[in-house]
């Protein structure tokens, strides 16, 4: 017997685009089952600080501890920590997950290839210690000029990267050339910024400033044949999402994803690799000097990038702190017992 069932806009995205749960939080990774996930400071942050975490928290500051010794003071054991800490949330996530973790490089270093590189190592060394494949995880990098050059070079050693707070074509062409394995552009992100600058309340999905420049980052992309993966992120609302079925992937939040579970009707697929191919496109030839012409020229995209990396820095400076008070608490009893 025929299911005649509507289906829900899901599981029709689903068929369409790798969904992805943009999140720290385990417990809703478990319900919504994936395909892959992605966090960011602030979602680590935020994780760390809920009640069904603390063990987590607690078992990676006393690790940390007892691999510096005693004498070791606690800022060098929660700067221990807090590398370790997105590690151990990320292998948490790959227990229930089938596919990839992004992992985020510090954005504190988002200006300093070496140093992401470095990071970037220090990262994919730690899941392969315990035995996850280099396959299964993205380092997550700030897509300035530095961060690319950082990705591109760790491309060529096997470690692929998700390039993060995107904003522009400018910044698209130049990961897509350096080789880079998944770009996440903010949707989200870029209307805010245009709701404020034009004082508008809000804009028709299909007039989304965020959707159009995914969109015409997707049909770049095809037209010229890049093989870097698209992955639309931080969606206000569900005409966003709509808008750009048929993405590569999307990374969507919990309740977001549970309004397209609940939501029935049928999914129009927006975006197509074969329509997108036959598009009247100009390649922008792209080289340092023309990626910074191009950013100076894109208010949007210089402010929300550099709004980004305060922001993604900012979280981290909480996270230290919460650290820091977290682990006097745990050895409290220790120092009253001396």
């Amino acid at each position: 017997m025929p299911n005649d069932l509507p289906k829900n806009f899901l599981d029709q995205l689903r068929e369409m685009t790798v969904v992805v749960a943009d999140t720290g939080d385990i417990h809703a990774i478990e319900m919504v089952k994936p395909q892959d996930a992605t966090t960011n400071p602030s979602l680590i942050t935020a994780a760390a600080q809920m009640p069904q975490y603390q063990e987590i928290v607690d078992e990676t500051l006393l690790e940390a501890r007892k691999d510096l010794g005693k004498n070791a003071l606690p800022a060098q054991v929660v700067s221990l920590a807090f590398d370790r800490l997105a590690i151990a949330f990320g292998m948490r996530i790959l227990q229930i997950i089938p596919g990839r973790v992004s992992t985020e490089v510090d954005a504190r270093l988002s200006y300093n290839t070496e140093a992401t590189i470095a990071k970037a190592h220090y990262l994919i060394s730690q899941y392969e210690a315990h035995g996850i494949s280099r396959e299964r995880v993205l380092i997550k990098i700030a897509a300035t000029w530095e961060g690319i050059k950082a990705a591109e070079e760790l491309e060529k050693e096997g470690i692929h990267c998700n390039l993060t707070l995107l904003f522009g074509l400018h910044q698209a062409i130049a990961c897509a050339e350096a080789g880079v394995k998944l770009i996440s552009p903010f949707v989200g992100r870029i209307l805010d910024w245009y709701k404020k600058d034009t004082g508008r309340d809000s804009y028709p999905a299909h007039e989304d400033p965020g959707v159009l420049s995914v969109s015409r980052i997707y049909n770049y992309y095809k037209k010229f044949g890049y093989k870097t993966e698209i992955m639309g992120a931080s969606f206000r609302n569900m005409g966003e999402i709509v808008e750009l079925a048929g993405c590569d992937l999307l990374t969507i939040s919990p309740a977001l994803l549970d309004e397209l579970q609940h939501t029935e009707g049928n999914l129009v697929r927006k975006l197509d690799p074969t329509i997108a191919a036959q598009s009247e496109i100009a390649k922008i030839p792209m080289d340092k000097a023309t990626f910074d012409a191009m950013h100076a020229s894109d208010r949007m995209a210089s402010e929300k990038l550099d709004e980004g990396i305060k922001g993604f820095s900012k979280a981290l400076v909480t996270l230290e702190e919460l650290l820091t008070e977290r682990l006097t608490k745990l050895e409290e009893p220790l120092l009253a017992a001396v």
